[in-house]
């Protein structure tokens, strides 16, 4: 098959090619995984929106981007499986995912993924992982970082509570932001061993069916931020606790709804106590494990006047006690924008004083 190239801009003799791989029924590459075996490093594969059934690659290039295009294209693993692991394993670094769905992950271990990442470094933005045993699995690398943004996680986990929507191991950093995750299947929404952590304005909820373990699950030592985020534990929930966390945590402006009958908002464990909950707005039955934490700010009340709680919109009504009783919020923070329902966001706009909560009014 001949490689489709697209010559940038050349503005000087020595600039460099880059080639567009086509995918798709009426494309030079019928499947991604096709595409796989012939890119080069920088090259951009554009895959063409319809169904991908029983398809599964191996990405070894480096600084590849890899986009849908007319649409979504739906990879469903119906059975396959890059070297027993995942849909796509991902080894060259710098990769770049848009605009996918992927779906069906399932191997002998139980722990299918839709994308394993073993290179350094992912930007995943705009995708759908779902009914997968992991949404997006990682491996431990220092020098890696992880951002997913604009994205959904839906119904991920085996089951057994060790796989989850999304597993980030011990990267460097991991950023999540503007994306949907909800119905793990007993595993986390999130679960990250990430140094650094940034969560920050998402939709993290089991909602009315949801069966997950922790919302947040952050095990191991280091630093977190989790800003803006709506986050809510449903009536089934296999764990107690919403909110786990290992690290120096700066909880911030959050809006968490616990629908259990009773439960944990935030637990705490190892020897961190540089730990800040700030502005946090707690609503439901629930206790907090966060000895040694700075509380200030924060409200918990049985019913936040919320738009519609039932509904799962957690938007402030004039009514609402949480708005202008917010302390003042340290710039690194970042308090900047909202999560806008589905996966995405808008600016937040508080009065003269800081509301409490995900949402200003």
């Amino acid at each position: 098959m001949n490689r489709t190239l697209l010559l940038l801009a050349s503005l000087v003799a020595e600039s460099a090619y880059s080639a567009v791989l086509l995918v798709g029924p009426n494309m030079p590459y019928e499947l991604p995984s096709e595409a796989a075996m012939v890119a080069e490093d920088g090259d951009i594969v554009e895959i063409e929106a319809t169904v991908y059934a029983g398809d599964a690659a191996v990405w070894t290039q480096n600084d590849l981007v890899i986009r849908g295009v007319g649409g979504r294209p739906h990879i469903r693993a119906d059975g396959a499986a890059a070297e027993g692991k995942a849909i796509w394993v991902i080894k060259g670094d710098n990769t770049v995912i848009e605009n996918i769905e992927m779906s069906g992950a399932t191997v002998a271990d139980a722990n299918g993924a839709g994308i394993r990442l073993e290179g350094t470094n992912l930007t995943v933005r705009g995708c759908y992982f779902h009914d997968n045993e992991n949404g997006i699995l990682t491996g431990p690398n220092p020098d890696s970082e992880v951002l997913i943004e604009y994205s959904e996680f839906a119904n991920n986990g085996y089951g057994d509570g060790y796989s989850h929507n999304m597993y980030i191991g011990r990267v460097a950093k991991f950023t999540l932001q503007f994306s949907y995750v909800h119905h793990a299947r007993i595993g986390h929404q999130v679960k990250s061993r990430a140094v650094k952590n940034e969560i920050r304005f998402n939709r993290l909820m089991d909602e009315r069916s949801g069966t997950s373990s922790y919302i947040i699950d952050l095990p191991d030592p280091g630093e977190a931020f989790v800003v803006g985020n709506e986050m809510q534990q449903g009536p089934d929930a296999d764990n107690w606790a919403m909110v786990h966390s290992a690290q120096d945590l700066q909880l911030v402006n959050n809006t968490l709804v616990n629908d259990r009958s009773s439960g944990v908002f935030v637990t705490l464990s190892g020897p961190s106590r540089s730990s800040v909950l700030q502005n946090n707005l707690f609503i439901g039955t629930g206790r907090f494990e966060a000895e040694g934490a700075e509380m200030r700010g924060n409200l918990v009340i049985d019913d936040g006047k919320l738009a519609d709680r039932r509904g799962f919109d957690y938007r402030l009504t004039a009514a609402s006690p949480a708005i202008d009783t917010g302390t003042p919020v340290d710039p690194t923070a970042q308090l900047l924008w909202e999560y806008e329902h589905v996966a995405s966001r808008k600016e937040r706009e508080d009065g003269g004083q800081v509301d409490v909560g995900a949402h200003s009014y």
